[in-house]
């Protein structure tokens, strides 16, 4: 199934699409796709559970946000992911992403 998501601001924060690819060497933001989800790799398992843990962790620190600031709220148990990031504007969310793309 293909979902697309757009980054779209909300009433308290903004939400991220997310495409995950597990067993990476290392934690990375790949890219930006047209649809604007941004490609992950991930250094974790391939259990929903790992990645998601692992997912939300790196996107805590990519954004300079505490952990219990960023949800799933939709995807939990796909490759694509929609997550919320409560407190922090579109502009300042992709600013960051693309900080930390490599």
């Amino acid at each position: 199934m293909d979902r697309k998501y757009e980054l779209h601001g909300g009433k308290s924060g903004s939400a991220l699409g997310v495409r995950v690819t597990p067993r990476a060497s290392h934690n990375q933001i790949v890219d930006v796709l047209s649809d604007s989800t941004i490609k992950v790799h991930l250094v974790c398992g391939p259990s929903s559970e790992e990645i998601n843990v692992e997912l939300l962790r790196f996107l805590a620190e990519v954004l300079g946000v505490p952990r219990s600031r960023i949800e799933i709220v939709a995807g939990e148990s796909g490759r694509d992911k929609l997550v919320s990031i409560l407190d922090m504007d579109v502009e300042t969310t992709h600013q960051r992403v693309l900080a930390h793309m490599d």
